[in-house]
């Protein structure tokens, strides 16, 4: 007997039709038909992730039809996409939209900001803090921006290295600041559930610019702010 998730019938993925796809919390593009647009593709969406959960399910010996089951892939489905919704939104912009004429120089810091991931190499948890600081060099950035951008960037199938970077360029880029430093402290589900299984261990990865790579006594500030 045929598997009812062997034959799908083919449903362009609107990744490739729109280069953001809606999350169901707002997209970078603020022009209404472009978001309608977005709002049509996503059942179309969230049908194909659900074949593919089924079949998966039935590659691992389960019964998708049976009552535990039944409404399985359309769960999953829609938990990926919200798992996954910083690729519809665009950091830079984001940013671009709580910018401020101030003369403040000293570092701005915003720490502690919890991150929640999915790593690309088997698509399991990592979760943890980051710590996000700049110097501002005539402009500075609505505080909750910062720990959006982090949001958006850890929304989307990651490495935690990559991660890091993507914050700190994505600020760089926008506020030209004097420096930028991002550190992450995250545990990896695919290190305590399966390969090594080491239960407590902690991954840091750090990104720096400016004057955090440059001034000795800046990036020793960040550290010893940073601490628990």
């Amino acid at each position: 007997m045929k598997s009812k998730y062997m034959k799908q019938e083919k449903i362009q993925s609107a990744i490739s039709e729109n280069k953001h796809v809606h999350s169901g919390r707002g997209c970078c593009c603020d022009d209404d038909e472009c978001i309608n647009a977005l709002l049509e593709t996503e059942p179309l969406v969230v049908k194909r992730i659900e074949g593919a959960v089924g079949t998966i399910l039935e590659g691992l010996g389960e019964d998708p039809v049976r009552e535990g089951l039944l409404k399985t892939p359309e769960r999953v489905a829609r938990s990926l996409r919200f798992l996954t919704s910083g690729y519809s939104q665009n950091p830079e912009e984001l940013l671009k939209n709580a910018v401020f004429t101030e003369t403040y120089d000293e570092m701005v810091l915003v720490k502690d900001i919890d991150i929640f991931s999915m790593c690309e190499h088997h698509m399991l948890p990592f979760f943890g803090k980051a710590h996000v600081a700049y110097i501002p060099d005539g402009k500075i950035v609505g505080l909750s921006k910062l720990a959006r951008v982090v949001e958006v960037f850890a929304r989307r199938l990651q490495v935690q290295e990559r991660l890091t970077q993507q914050i700190r360029d994505a600020i760089q880029h926008v506020l030209h600041p004097k420096g930028v430093g991002v550190v992450i402290e995250a545990r990896h589900m695919c290190m305590v559930m399966r390969g090594v299984e080491k239960l407590n261990s902690v991954t840091t990865t750090s990104a720096m610019s400016g004057q955090f790579i440059t001034s000795q006594s800046t990036r020793n500030e960040f550290l010893r702010l940073i601490r628990p």
